[in-house]
């Protein structure tokens, strides 16, 4: 079955980094978009950035310049690198698969939690 399993959430003060990864299985991964949404108390969830099967990004206002996507095809992954944390980026961060050949097959992980506090 399809898994996608997200890591390196934590704390981490405002100004400071992280570096969140998500592995992929049970898909082949090369023929999906991969993204990264997150979801705060009393917010829906949206849209951090994502990135193409051909290596384009798309990026949230509040976090361009800021966070960068990249994708590894080798090893099934893709992640999110978080640099100048804020702590209106706490939130719990979610991965995410979407098919460029079928929108019915989209898939999301268990979601990690950052927190950024000081």
């Amino acid at each position: 079955q399809v898994q996608l399993v997200e890591s390196g959430g934590g704390l981490v003060q405002p100004g400071g980094s992280l570096r969140l990864s998500c592995a992929a299985s049970g898909i082949t991964f090369t023929q999906y978009a991969m993204g990264w949404y997150r979801q705060s108390p009393g917010k829906q969830r949206g849209l951090v950035a994502r990135i193409t099967r051909t290596g384009n990004t798309n990026y949230a206002n509040s976090v361009e310049g800021r966070f960068t996507i990249s994708r590894d095809d080798a090893k099934n992954t893709t992640d999110l690198q978080m640099d100048s944390l804020k702590p209106e980026d706490t939130a719990v961060y979610y991965c995410n698969a979407i098919s460029v050949a079928n929108v019915l097959n989209q898939y999301w992980g268990q979601g990690t939690q950052v927190t950024v506090f000081s």
